[in-house]
Formats: structure tokens, C-alpha cells, sequence
């Protein structure tokens, strides 16, 4: 069984997710967003793990926590990221263009690749490639307890900016169309800023990409 706490937290109010199996112990940070020791605290007080940080993309306000997360850790977390990002995690995420400057925090060591599978305890979580936001971005869907970890390619409501660096409108809709659009109704997306929605109301309520 998977556990989940959600932090909000950064300049852009960014949603980090502190996951664990329930049995193992074994925990992954996927977007740790900012405000690092809050997020590792929060891990040490359940008797939780952190050995991996996985990133949905690459930006500044996904990434800010992570330096402070690694630093309190031995060994060093595995990090997880798509090769298309590489170059925007180099840049600190984009953030000067908003006069912040971040540490990135501990290299990439996972490719990221659509169709791979990650593990965490007993749950295994399918990575789908949804670039558009960002041209290395992807979705971590876990089947079993229909549940997709999101990003910033759709919000409730909404859908992901594609105006900074890397973005790209068409390739965004076709990502949203092919790979969130196809999930299951039912499964619950949590995404990278805002409430939590599913893919069944985004279909038939998301004003951006209406499947009719």
C-alpha cells in the first residue's frame, strides 16, 4: 500500500508529494518542491526511508528541495529525471529568468523513459512521456491504486504553461490527448499546483483540451 503526504510549498506554491510503502518503510520524493528539511522531517518522524527522488520535469519550484533533502542523507537518494530536462536542471531549473537562484542538489542518475517501470516496496509506477511543458516531462502513473502523479501537464481546470523554454502547445495537447486522456475515468491526478481532480472530470470539464 502506498502512503502519501502532500507539502505546498515554494514561491509558486508547488506541490511536492512524500510517498511510502506502508510496509517497507521505503519512501521517494517526487517533486520535492522547496523547503527540503520540512519534507525530510516529515519522512523521519514516520520511520520513513527517503531513497529516491523522482521529478516529473525539471523547473526551478520541482527541484528546490531536493539539494537540502540529499545533503542529510547517506547514502545519496537515487534521482530520477528524463534526458530531454538534463539541460534545464543544469540551469537551476529556469529559475534566474525569475531571480531566484536554487541549488539543483545531487545529479541525475535514472533515465527517465516512457514505458519503464519504477519501483517503491510492493508498488511498481508506470512512466508515461508527456512533454509539451517542458521537452523532457513526464506523468508517474501507479495502476493499482489508480492514481497518476501528474506534474505540470494538467491541473483541475487547467492545463500546463508552455510559454517558458522548452514549451510547446502542440506537443502538449497531443500528451494530454494520448497519455492522460486514455487513462481509466476514475483515476485521481495529482498534479504540480492546485487541488487534486481525475481524469474523467478533466475530460468533461477541462475548458483547454475538450475531447469534442
Amino acid at each position: 500500500m502506498l502512503e502519501i503526504i502532500t507539502f505546498t510549498l515554494g514561491p509558486v506554491s508547488t506541490n511536492a508529494y512524500l510517498i511510502a510503502d506502508s510496509e517497507t518503510k521505503e519512501a521517494a520524493v517526487i517533486d520535492p518542491a522547496w523547503d527540503g528539511h520540512l519534507i525530510l522531517k516529515s519522512a523521519q518522524e514516520r520511520g520513513w526511508r527517503i531513497g529516491h527522488l523522482w521529478y516529473t520535469h525539471a523547473h526551478f519550484d520541482h527541484i528546490g528541495g531536493a539539494a537540502a533533502i540529499a545533503d542529510a542523507l547517506n547514502p545519496l537518494p537515487h534521482v530520477a529525471l528524463h534526458p530531454d530536462d538534463h539541460v534545464l536542471w543544469r540551469a537551476g531549473g529556469g529559475g534566474a529568468a525569475f531571480g531566484l537562484k536554487i541549488d539543483p542538489g545531487p545529479e541525475p542518475t535514472i533515465d527517465l523513459t516512457h514505458g519503464m517501470t519504477l519501483k517503491l516496496g510492493s508498488n511498481q509506477f508506470e512512466v508515461r512521456f508527456t512533454p509539451g511543458h517542458t521537452k523532457g516531462h513526464c506523468v508517474l502513473r501507479l495502476p493499482a491504486e489508480k492514481l497518476c502523479f501528474c506534474g505540470d501537464v494538467i491541473f483541475n481546470g487547467s492545463v500546463g504553461r508552455t510559454d517558458l523554454p522548452g514549451g510547446d502547445w502542440t506537443a502538449l495537447e497531443k500528451s494530454i490527448r494520448e497519455q492522460i486522456y486514455t487513462l481509466p475515468d476514475e483515476t485521481r491526478l495529482l498534479s504540480g499546483h492546485g487541488p487534486e481532480t481525475t481524469v474523467g472530470h478533466e475530460k468533461q470539464f477541462n475548458p483547454f483540451i475538450r475531447l469534442n
